[in-house]
């Protein structure tokens, strides 16, 4: 795994030695500052590590001194355009910006900026995407390639180093999966700059989530990334939770259970989804890596899940409890959440 350059965001780190961050966005709107700071302090109960916010306007960035004081995680102001809002935002006690230097305009404009954002400690994140990029960075006549997108976010990382700045986090960002692997790939390959990674206008529901598993889980078991988000149309809560079951899959992340369950078949004879369901809830306070197994029948279920640590299999009225692949007990069906419960309590008070 290529290390790259350790940049301090706040409390966090991104690079370097520092864990793969998961980061989201607010969609309130920033001017109506509770509505947003409630949606932040959502976002952290889920696990959120970093929160980004829009600042379209004046008016935004006016009220970001008092979501900064009541934001518990590290925050970031999405600017575009208007250098005057990047210099509100840090003024305001932002923890890093996220600009596309290509819009902002003069370089002098550019330069305050990285000034500002000097002397505030803060960082700066250069985003580029596909569906905004620069015509100068384009080929006549050809489509957009991973070259152009590594040509501009190179090119913009240049700027602000020109002006002796280089607490700066890249990203490059494509609808495409292919064409945003690649340019991550070329990018990865070209800067020790760390990488925030994000399949962009990934889309709504299961083809959302497909695409940017798609794309993240080829980057990050190659080792490339160090930050990402999930970026998903409704609900950004989900964002944050596939980010977190995407890391544990990999298993670059530990902390809290791995959920394994069956399919289901002609054998399930219990509601195996409500049991899923019902001991996910009950046991979504433990922090402890178990791994956790339901399984819809006793044919197989203890052994398709022998490196599980705890699980319940389930039978017609009745099931099994059972712990690193030994059946502990047969219990009636409407006990078996109890029954498991009561195990990985008991165990987690003998940690």
């Amino acid at each position: 795994m290529k290390k790259t350059k350790k940049i301090q965001i706040g409390t966090r780190f991104i690079g370097g030695d520092a864990p793969i961050t998961i980061q989201s966005m607010t969609n309130t709107d920033t001017r109506d500052a509770q509505a947003t700071i409630n949606q932040i302090h959502a976002l952290h109960q889920a696990g959120c590590e970093i929160v980004r916010v829009a600042v379209p306007d004046q008016r935004a960035a006016d009220v970001l001194p008092q979501i900064v004081k009541a934001c518990p995680i590290p925050l970031v102001a999405d600017i575009h355009f208007d250098y005057r809002l990047a210099m509100a935002s840090l003024e305001a006690g932002v923890d890093k910006i996220r600009i596309n230097p290509g819009n902002i305009g003069a370089s002098w404009k550019v330069k305050e900026i990285v000034e500002k954002a000097k002397f505030h400690q803060a960082a700066i994140r250069i985003g580029v995407n596909a569906g905004s990029l620069e015509k100068r960075f384009l080929t006549e006549g050809v489509g957009i390639q991973s070259r152009h997108l590594v040509d501009s976010v190179l090119d913009q990382a240049n700027v602000l180093e020109s002006f002796g700045f280089s607490s700066i986090v890249l990203s490059a960002k494509a609808s495409s999966v292919p064409l945003f692997v690649e340019t991550n790939r070329q990018l990865s390959a070209a800067t020790d700059y760390p990488l925030h990674l994000g399949v962009t206008e990934a889309g709504f529901g299961i083809p959302g989530i497909v695409k940017s598993t798609a794309g993240l889980s080829i980057l990050l078991a190659e080792g490339i990334g160090d930050t990402l988000r999930v970026s998903l149309t409704g609900d950004s809560i989900q964002e944050v939770e596939v980010g977190i079951a995407l890391l544990k899959s990999l298993h670059l992340r530990q902390g809290g259970i791995e959920w394994v369950s069956c399919p289901t078949c002609g054998r399930t004879q219990v509601n195996l989804e409500s049991l899923a369901k019902e001991a996910k809830e009950r046991l979504s306070h433990i922090q402890t890596p178990y791994v956790i197994a339901i399984m819809g029948c006793e044919v197989n279920g203890p052994g398709e899940a022998q490196n599980a640590d705890f699980g319940i299999a389930g039978g017609k009225g009745r099931g099994v409890l059972f712990q690193s692949g030994t059946i502990v007990k047969t219990v009636p069906e409407e006990q078996l959440i109890d029954a498991l419960v009561d195990l990985v309590e008991s165990a987690e008070r003998k940690e």
